[in-house]
């Protein structure tokens, strides 16, 4: 069993290091008693995330409540054919994470099935349950059982997970708006896309910024320079998104090169050692 257990881990390494490499950094710079939990929780996120964006040849309806119903299945009986299950499974298992969060994240799964345009209350949800959530999920895991640290450290993790999220959007706005036709931002017209409305989602995305940092700092000492490199990482993307005009970033991704992430790890390692983090 140990072997069946040590090689579903193995799967949702290998799918994390093919899908993103910013994400892969960010784990490999954790404690490593970190580094398979956080690859096991990003492994089902993620090919929760392929079925509604990526699988439009099938019923991802179906495929969807089916992933969603093993999911549950794993954690009840705590054994999964599916290697990302049975790795993320172990996880929830051992670190209790809430079933509500685990809900939340595939409601928000199936709201990308059928939502084109978000108001202001669907959009919170979705930010809640698409990345909020798992940032909560990950905070389980790095506070090991301490209720008082994560309760301290929630809201905070919140924050971040919704920083990151809404940067995705603005990155991916191409291809959520061009290709499937979805507008996640209450009250913004692509068609119309102007300086004001850019400003006004940077603004409110510096604020969860602003709030992550507050709890980074606090993270155990075994978790605090992923997490801060995954932040600074954003950030950077954030402020090369800024200096763009809004007409740029609706035809162009905008990346961190690879040569940029290395240069942030090194900076992160340096001021996490020098207790500047």
């Amino acid at each position: 069993m140990q072997l069946y257990d040590t090689t579903t881990f193995e799967c949702s390494k290998l799918i994390t290091q093919h899908y993103s490499t910013s994400f892969t950094l960010g784990i490999k710079t954790l404690h490593k008693k970190f580094h398979l939990p956080i690859y096991a929780i990003y492994g089902f996120v993620r090919y929760a995330d392929e079925i509604v964006d990526t699988f439009h040849e099938h019923d991802k309806k179906t495929l969807l409540e089916r992933f969603k119903a093993d999911t549950y299945l794993a954690i009840e009986e705590k054994i999964s054919l599916n290697p990302v299950l049975h790795s993320f499974q172990m996880v929830v298992n051992q670190y209790h994470i809430e079933r509500e969060l685990i809900e939340a994240f595939l409601h928000s799964m199936e709201m990308d099935l059928y939502e084109t345009a978000y108001d202001d209350s669907s959009y919170q949800e979705y930010i809640y349950g698409s990345a909020e959530v798992v940032g909560l999920m990950c905070l389980r895991v790095f506070c090991e059982g301490e209720d008082a640290q994560y309760k301290a450290l929630r809201e905070p993790a919140r924050s971040l997970g919704a920083a990151f999220q809404k940067v995705n959007f603005l990155r991916d706005i191409r291809s959520d708006y061009k290709e499937r036709g979805r507008t996640y931002f209450p009250e913004v017209d692509f068609n119309r896309f102007t300086v004001e409305d850019k400003k006004m989602i940077e603004a409110d995305i510096q604020k969860d910024f602003d709030h992550a940092y507050t709890g980074i700092v606090q993270l155990p000492k075994s978790a605090r320079l992923g997490v801060y490199l995954a932040y600074v990482y954003y950030l950077k993307l954030f402020e090369r998104i800024k200096k763009m005009p809004p007409q740029t970033i609706l035809h162009q991704r905008v990346r961190v090169p690879d040569n940029r992430k290395m240069a942030l790890l090194v900076q992160s390692y340096f001021k996490n050692m020098l207790g500047y983090v």
